[in-house]
């Protein structure tokens, strides 16, 4: 296996990407891959489908859950510095969550509840074990109790458009008005466990969340572009997806984009983020890097390992339903713990934006590949999964 990126294998992924973008399966993206010192990126297409403002380098990306891995990464920071225990009760800075109870069963009534057989810790919340989270099961229409109460109060606990109207330490104080859907530790669940950890740390480090990850990972990498928010408003792409009827991509509007010119009022540890191909380069490789950054360490080693290896049993892993299955889950992001259509080598890590973003790190490939689109249609009909094939073949 040579040690530089092969010119025929960039080439067949610049084909394969342009070819989606000419048959307008998505206006444009923005990808990196990189091995080693070597970084190749690329603009392809536009913002939009008229093609009059072409994708550049600098387009800010809602990233979308790749918020969730800088959540950790940032967690991990406060770790280190003695703000935060792994195995610590949240309840000391989250007493909103103290004294759980938890659902007696999942499509039950909200007041048959159990008690709490312990209460959710930090690790639970960065591997997605709190108890509460989106449902893998079905849940008709009408929905469960304990779904149409969480959206009668607009937490915004799964798609993070509309945003939810509640600053932090209201919504934790709703959220904490409904029980668990099960007991903390037991099953891995979606989303709502990083809605609650950006609260968290927010109060663990005495600073709003956006100033915590400005100061413990956004300056430190050097990562400018990145926020809840942008004075340029006119650098993000629409955001664009398909009628499920006809299959036409549709342009989206429930979040404006003059809404990103202004700090959100929760900022969402989930989902909130804008970043740049290289803004969100310089996180990826850091964690290649074993948690170095220009010969700096900003995490050490067994952080990084930590977040970068499966903490899911394997009944957590076969209960986790379409959403991880059949991958693991370190913190706050997923970790492929065998063979799968991307690769036939396990072990790479990373995780999806839901509005069209890709990144994974393999380690043993020593290769980062990025690709950032504004489509969500990209990760559901094998954009996503012809990318990484791609730009880790490109390193064979």
């Amino acid at each position: 296996m040579s040690d530089a990126l092969s010119a025929s294998g960039l080439r067949r992924l610049h084909g394969a990407m342009t070819a989606r973008v000419a048959a307008a399966e998505l206006p444009g993206l923005v990808l990196a891959v990189t091995r080693g010192d070597q970084v190749h990126v690329e603009t392809i297409g536009s913002f939009d489908f008229d093609g009059a403002t072409p994708m550049r380098r600098d387009t800010l990306f809602r990233i979308g859950s790749i918020t969730k891995p800088m959540l950790a990464a940032v967690t991990m920071v406060l770790v280190e510095e003695g703000l935060l225990d792994l195995a610590e009760p949240v309840d000391r800075l989250l007493p909103e969550l103290a004294d759980r109870r938890v659902l007696a069963r999942i499509d039950g009534p909200l007041d048959d509840t159990v008690p709490a057989r312990r209460p959710i810790t930090v690790e639970n919340l960065l591997t997605f074990r709190m108890g509460f989270g989106i449902l893998t099961e079905p849940h008709y229409d009408p929905p469960f109790p304990i779904v149409a109460a969480a959206r009668e109060l607009r937490l915004v606990l799964a798609e993070p458009d509309p945003r939810t109207p509640y600053p932090p330490d209201e919504w934790i104080k709703l959220f904490g008005a409904l029980p668990l859907m099960y007991q903390p530790g037991e099953r891995w669940q979606y989303n709502a466990a990083a809605l609650v950890l950006g609260v968290l740390v927010s109060r663990a480090a005495g600073a709003p969340l956006a100033d915590v990850l400005r100061t413990r990972l956004f300056a430190p990498l050097g990562m400018a572009d990145t926020g809840f928010h942008t004075a340029g408003v006119d650098r993000i792409p629409p955001h664009y997806l398909a009628d499920f009827t006809t299959g036409e991509p549709i342009r989206q509007t429930a979040t404006p984009l003059a809404d990103w010119a202004r700090p959100p009022v929760f900022p969402s540890g989930a989902g909130g983020l804008l970043s740049t191909v290289d803004d969100t380069l310089r996180f990826a490789r850091m964690l290649a890097d074993r948690g170095r950054h220009e010969g700096r360490a900003l995490l050490s080693p067994e952080s990084v390992t930590a977040m970068t290896t499966n903490q899911l049993t394997a009944y957590q892993q076969g209960t986790a339903g379409m959403l991880l299955e059949p991958q693991g889950w370190g913190y706050g992001m997923a970790v492929a713990t065998k063979p799968d259509d991307v690769s036939a080598i396990p072990g790479r890590y990373g995780w999806d934006g839901g509005y069209g973003t890709v990144w994974c790190n393999d380690p043993y490939r020593d290769v980062t590949a990025l690709a950032f689109t504004q489509s969500s249609d990209f990760l559901f009909r094998g954009g996503r999964d012809e990318f990484l094939a791609l730009a880790l073949r490109a390193a064979e």
